[in-house]
């Protein structure tokens, strides 16, 4: 217990730290748009990606889908009902653009999980949820050798969809439309490194269409 304590105290303060850093950075940033909530941390950069690259990576994604998980999985199969899967991260663009993310924030890239790529057709969502990580359950110890608490979230849209398919924050009041190469991310942390509950956030059900995304988590500590 009390060696659980000392590693969760320990990813509060690497948070804290690495929160103040990005936040630095993207304030100087003039790509980067600052979404107004106080009770978190919410940034967009339009056109991150090009409609080339989106389109090589809806590929990828088709390539690797495979019906999603979540660390919970007494419910996964009705909480998560998208597909997903990792992308191969030797691909000489995956490279590219996982070096572009990890200048964005300013994160190194030991930090950074593989990103992931989810595909959701009509009906299907991610129900409400947090990127962070409930230190008291059973999947913690994994992931606490693994590198840690999740610090930030790196979400890009790959397409437009006809209907349906937004990111809503609901204790915020928000709601974000995917739009083809745009990048959202936020800080899953407050100041003091202590997990935000305000970041809780779903997909909503695509009504028309396709949805794709891909999903860059970075951790406290060096990832894997």
């Amino acid at each position: 217990m009390r060696h659980g304590k000392a590693y969760d105290l320990a990813d509060h303060k690497a948070l804290a730290l690495q929160g103040a850093a990005v936040r630095v950075r993207l304030e100087r940033d003039p790509s980067v748009y600052r979404v107004p909530v106080e009770a978190a941390e919410i940034h967009g950069v339009a056109d991150f990606l090009s409609a080339a690259e989106c389109a090589r990576f809806r590929d990828m994604v088709d390539a690797v889908a495979q019906p999603s998980s979540t660390f919970d999985q007494a419910r996964h199969s009705t909480y998560r009902t998208s597909y997903s899967g990792d992308v191969v991260r030797d691909d000489p663009l995956v490279q590219m653009i996982e070096r572009r993310i990890d200048d964005l924030l300013g994160i190194d890239q030991s930090f950074g999980e593989t990103i992931q790529g989810q595909r959701y057709t009509a009906g299907q969502e991610f129900r409400a949820h947090h990127d962070w990580f409930v230190t008291t359950a059973p999947y913690w110890p994994d992931q606490q050798r693994r590198g840690g608490q999740r610090s930030w979230t790196a979400m890009i849209y790959l397409n437009d969809v006809e209907a349906g398919g937004a990111t809503e924050f609901p204790q915020l009041d928000m709601s974000v439309p995917p739009q083809q190469g745009t990048l959202l991310c936020w800080n899953n942390a407050k100041a003091d490194g202590s997990p935000n509950d305000r970041t809780l956030h779903a997909a909503l059900p695509v009504e028309l269409g396709v949805k794709y995304v891909i999903t860059k988590w970075y951790r406290a500590r060096t990832w894997g």
